[in-house]
């Protein structure tokens, strides 16, 4: 039997989870599996006649819904009630990929499944990449993903800022790393009226709005959210008429509300709960600005924002960098320093700022970010790493 040539053979993928939760990695990933796809549909990949790639899922069910098409992707399910089971039978399932199949290459959509990948694939010969986001590689790793890190053909991840941190806990070389950032989809996030029944339903009326969307979790307070309601104080002084619209839910909100009410603020900050996918496109349009000063791997919801020709703000020592454009399409600041956010939050409401004019951030943010560029990007990472 003749061994096929790699370019003749499908990719292989291996995810913890895509559709079983919503969160940014899940978006994320379905975001590369359309970007695949539609790279094969048109013929632009090396794989554009060839049979579906597998994609197996830990912790996904068959009876997880998904809208891919029969013949490009072909989606293994082994989530269990017994965690060993799944990953288990997953195993088993590479291995027998890999054996039958032997792939050109694959893809590892997570660190915590860089091990188990690198044990199959190594004694093959078979490269393999591995997918990273932020903070899951910014501390050390125990030794055993350390060195699958280090023996893969490539690392991708979201930002500059993120390859740094893990580089420098994991000892890993940045030449092995190629850059993935985050897209946008500019045929949903599209500027537009600010839209009158959520006015009313916040009593924004005549107000100067201030947004964050962000989880409010008691252990997760670096979106910044506190401080930009200790900012506030600063900013009244010069618009009274400021409100800050907080979209988001978790076990920090009473903290928060009582923040705002000891700095004699609670009437300006409306916190609006959670607001489902299909109806951020709407909120975003209530805003004047967007205020993150967070720490991030990179922030989508920044370019979600600027997609709408909303100006933004975030922090000035975070992956926010690369969708921001080093501070060329919004103002980073110190993302503890309430004097810094109010400061920048007030020249962003003068409104003065080449950075506030809402057409030129779409088409500069969609240029670098947006669905065309991120599916070149995949395809010609996808076609390097193949030697």
């Amino acid at each position: 039997m003749n061994t096929p040539t790699p370019a003749e053979n499908p990719l292989v993928w291996c995810f913890l989870q895509v559709f079983s939760c919503e969160g940014g990695i899940q978006s994320y990933v379905k975001d590369i599996l359309n970007a695949y796809c539609k790279a094969v549909i048109e013929g632009s990949t090396t794989f554009a006649s060839n049979p579906a790639s597998t994609v197996l899922l830990l912790r996904d069910g068959i009876e997880c819904p998904n809208s891919y098409k029969p013949g490009l992707i072909q989606f293994d399910y082994f989530k269990s009630k017994i965690p060993l089971v799944g990953r288990f039978k997953l195993a088993i399932a590479l291995l027998r990929t890999l054996l039958i199949t032997r792939p050109p290459l694959v893809i590892c959509g997570h660190v915590n499944l860089a091990h188990l990948v690198e044990t199959l694939c190594r004694p093959l010969g078979i490269p393999y990449i591995v997918l990273t986001y932020g903070k899951e590689v910014w501390d050390p790793l125990p030794e055993k993903y350390r060195k699958a890190l280090q023996n893969a053909r490539q690392i991708w991840t979201i930002s500059h800022y993120s390859r740094d941190c893990a580089c420098q806990a994991n000892q890993l070389d940045p030449k092995k790393f190629r850059m993935l950032p985050c897209m946008v989809d500019g045929d949903r996030f599209i500027p537009g009226p600010k839209p009158k029944p959520l006015i009313e339903r916040y009593n924004l009326q005549d107000a100067k709005v201030l947004m964050t969307v962000a989880r409010l979790w008691s252990g997760d307070i670096y979106k910044g959210v506190d401080v930009t309601i200790r900012a506030l104080p600063q900013m009244l002084q010069v618009f009274p008429q400021v409100k800050y619209l907080v979209i988001g839910r978790g076990d920090d909100q009473p903290r928060l509300a009582q923040l705002a009410e000891d700095l004699g603020v609670r009437q300006q900050v409306v916190f609006a709960g959670f607001i489902p996918t299909e109806e951020l496109v709407e909120h975003y349009r209530v805003a004047d600005a967007y205020i993150m000063p967070s720490q991030e791997g990179f922030g989508i919801v920044y370019l979600e924002a600027m997609a709408c020709g909303i100006p933004v703000l975030a922090g000035d020592a975070d992956g926010s960098a690369d969708p921001l454009q080093q501070g060329r399409l919004g103002w980073q600041v110190p993302h503890r320093d309430p004097n810094a956010v109010a400061q920048a939050c007030l020249e962003i409401l003068r409104g003065k700022d080449p950075r506030c004019q809402g057409e030129w951030l779409r088409q500069q943010s969609l240029q670098r970010f947006g669905k065309a560029a991120f599916q070149a990007n995949l395809t010609e990472l996808i076609q390097a790493a193949i030697v």
